[in-house]
């Protein structure tokens, strides 16, 4: 096989996963792994797509950054936050994720009363903390930036010595298989857990997030009893979430 088409198969295959691992296009291609890390070079050198620790993804499959998702469905992730808000009654202790989706949950959460809220997300610690005797709990952990939210291993640790009511936990895409898929580890780690620190677990994910992938799969989504979308899945997206046990929740007003 010439080395422009093994490139050219190269993205394809990532074109049709949207990130792929140098051990797998080692087994498809029959090739070294040393052969496979210079053609993702090369591939990353000329922008057809991005080089990773250990493989390669999409140039679109790179997660847009926070202000810029803020403005992306607007609407659409409101109408979700407020479908997930009636699930909470007040008392309640809810684990909140972080990400433009959460914003608009906290919107809606504004008039519950004595929550108690574990969240990685620093704006939400700070719109639910003080108001209506709730009381708030934020995660510590390495701030990442531009996203207003903490992740990493002392997120986690302190995460599990929690569990409440409801965890709502984002989506950076849910695939057809059906994943929950992230970005970064660190993002689909603390998700993972989040669903498993709940007696209810509930994924948001508005239309814009449906049958897509990203480089990461997030664990547990066997565990959420809802998901709560902006507008109802079709086709085979739709056949495939009928395979978990989650209710799918479509917001009125999305």
């Amino acid at each position: 096989m010439l080395a422009e088409q093994r490139r050219g198969l190269i993205l394809s295959i990532v074109a049709e996963t949207g990130a792929v691992t140098i051990a797998d296009l080692h087994r498809r291609l029959r090739v070294s792994r040393e052969t496979i890390r210079r053609d993702i070079t090369r591939l990353d050198r000329e922008n057809r797509l991005l080089k990773t620790h250990g493989g390669a993804l999409l140039r679109d499959a790179v997660e847009p950054a926070f202000v810029e998702r803020l403005s992306v469905n607007a609407q659409g992730k409101r109408a979700i936050g407020r479908a997930a808000a009636a699930l909470v009654p007040d008392g309640a202790s809810v684990i909140l994720d972080s990400g433009t989706t959460i914003q608009g949950l906290v919107e809606a959460l504004m008039d519950k009363r004595r929550l108690t809220v574990i969240t990685s997300d620093i704006q939400a610690a700070t719109r639910l903390a003080g108001r209506n005797d709730n009381r708030v709990l934020l995660l510590g952990g390495e701030v990442i930036a531009g996203e207003g939210a903490v992740m990493g291993r002392d997120a986690t640790a302190m995460l599990a010595t929690y569990f409440a009511d409801f965890a709502f936990v984002g989506a950076g895409a849910l695939s057809t298989h059906p994943w929950l898929m992230d970005f970064s580890r660190e993002a689909a780690e603390i998700r993972g857990q989040m669903l498993a620190m709940a007696r209810w677990p509930v994924v948001l994910a508005d239309h814009t997030k449906f049958a897509r992938t990203a480089p990461v799969r997030v664990p547990n989504l066997e565990k959420a009893r809802h998901i709560v979308v902006d507008r109802a899945p079709e086709g085979a997206f739709a056949e495939a979430l009928k395979r978990l046990d989650a209710e799918v929740l479509v917001a009125a007003g999305g």
